[in-house]
């Protein structure tokens, strides 16, 4: 491997035989695992599905005979949108009628109207635009992983909501409408990771109250003790998703992770002392709906009322 020690991702064959490598050798690389044939003349390294994915857009675009826009979860990778429980076993492209056919095992091939103002470029290929990326998820996948990927494309500023339903208005009773409908109605850019998106679903699923996002806990004299997740203000009650990411983004410069867990857990007694009760889940209690459900529920019968 030691003329592929500078090399990363996608590998074309010319350039392999240009570093001194021959078919045979190719061909061992890929009996042995070092190596992925991808399709006729490129290769790619093991690597996150994600990396793999944008990896498979690049080469899947430049071999193909009819041109077509990467569209749906592939455009999701593209523009770095999450996506959670989803496959990104195809590449997904759009091509505009007249166009037929139902794609092949790599590529999953829509057919559907497509202005030219809802297509940009990443990479150097063409991909939907991040409005039309997310609605196309929002009808297309199950309820929470769109929300996850909607969530965080408003997060991220690169969409508003009004652009999201002119994007859906505009494409007409196409199928899913309704269903991406409600997934652009719950969406909402104040949730901070995947691990919150998903549990806003759960507290949805559940059918406890919608609770109120980011919420900041205040002392009597006006400054802010912390921000939580989620709060349900007439339980008084604070929720938080417990991610390892969190801590990570809680540590100042040159600060230690236990130091960070234990100012957590200071800011946690300040806001029990200040009347609230807390509620906490991690990333596997997400699959237990009853166990989230029912520490809620313990936490709401703590709290008292608000007047």
């Amino acid at each position: 491997m030691s003329q592929l020690e500078s090399w990363r991702g996608l590998l074309r064959r010319a350039d392999a035989l240009a570093e001194g490598l021959s078919d045979g050798e190719l061909a061992r690389l890929v009996r042995r695992g070092d190596l992925e044939r991808l399709q006729r003349g490129a290769y790619l390294a093991p690597g996150t599905d994600v990396e793999r994915h944008r990896l498979v857009v690049a080469a899947t675009v430049a071999g193909l005979r009819r041109p077509g826009v990467v569209s749906h979860t592939s455009a999701a990778v593209l523009h770095g949108l999450p996506l959670w429980g989803t496959s990104t076993t195809r590449v997904h492209l759009i091509r505009r009628p007249p166009a037929a056919g139902s794609g092949s095992a790599r590529v999953h091939l829509h057919v559907a109207r497509l202005p030219d103002d809802q297509v940009t470029v990443v990479d150097g290929v063409l991909v939907t635009d991040v409005a039309r990326t997310v609605v196309d998820l929002a009808r297309t996948l199950p309820f929470e992983p769109a929300v996850v990927a909607a969530d965080a494309a408003l997060a991220a500023r690169t969409v508003v909501p009004a652009s999201l339903t002119a994007c859906l208005a505009d494409m007409g009773p196409v199928p899913g409408a309704r269903r991406a409908a409600r997934v652009l109605q719950f969406a909402d850019g104040r949730s901070g990771s995947v691990g919150e998106s998903r549990s806003r679903v759960l507290i949805r699923r559940i059918g406890l109250p919608a609770p109120e996002l980011q919420v900041r806990v205040e002392r009597p004299d006006g400054s802010v003790v912390g921000r939580s997740d989620f709060g349900w203000h007439a339980q008084r009650t604070l929720g938080e998703f417990d991610g390892r990411v969190k801590y990570g983004r809680l540590l100042r410069p040159g600060q230690d992770p236990g130091d960070a867990v234990f100012e957590e857990k200071l800011r946690e007694d300040e806001m029990r002392d200040a009347g609230w009760q807390m509620a906490r889940w991690t990333w596997g209690d997400l699959d237990r709906p009853g166990v989230v459900g029912a520490r809620l529920h313990r936490a709401f019968s703590r709290g008292p009322r608000a007047a």
